[in-house]
């Protein structure tokens, strides 16, 4: 009977410890800033905006003006041109600057128009961007997975004036 207890306990242990360098792996701040970052443009690509809200710090702001709200809106406004759309990150690399991380990628918009002539000039200009989109999150708490995005930057993008 103590060798079926000293194997049960054994295999515990070796899982324990598996269970706990698999979640050393996916809470590091590397693995968290590249996951959210996906996260964040799949919820918009999916039109979830209570979601993309929830990734988004409140004090954000970005080199256009814009803040969370506005940010917000003016995500709504543009992507209601779209009947479908895809968002997808080339190469996208992750810097961290604790309690920063930095995600850096070329964004490419592939998409159906929901019957507006301005989807496809979206499209060309955004696709157009050589400089890649940086995506600045904030570590927010002890928790490995409280990262808030605190700043969106593509110099190379212009967005109009009164765009909102």
């Amino acid at each position: 009977m103590p060798s079926t207890f000293r194997n049960g306990f054994y295999a515990g242990l070796i899982a324990a410890l598996f269970l706990g360098l698999w979640l050393t792996q996916l809470w590091s701040a590397e693995k968290q800033v590249h996951l959210h970052s996906e996260h964040l443009l799949r919820k918009i690509e999916k039109r979830n905006w209570s979601a993309a809200r929830d990734f988004v710090a409140p004090d954000y702001h970005d080199e256009w003006g814009d803040d969370r709200a506005l940010l917000l809106r003016r995500l709504r406004l543009v992507l209601r041109f779209f009947s479908s759309l895809t968002i997808k990150a080339a190469t996208p690399l992750v810097q961290l600057e604790p309690p920063f991380g930095v995600w850096r990628a070329r964004v490419e918009l592939a998409g159906k128009d929901a019957g507006a002539e301005v989807t496809p000039e979206i499209i060309r200009r955004v696709n157009g961007l050589t400089t890649p989109f940086e995506l600045r999150w904030h570590h927010e708490s002890w928790k490995p997975w409280d990262w808030k995005l605190v700043e969106v930057r593509n110099p190379e993008l212009d967005v109009p004036a009164g765009f909102d």
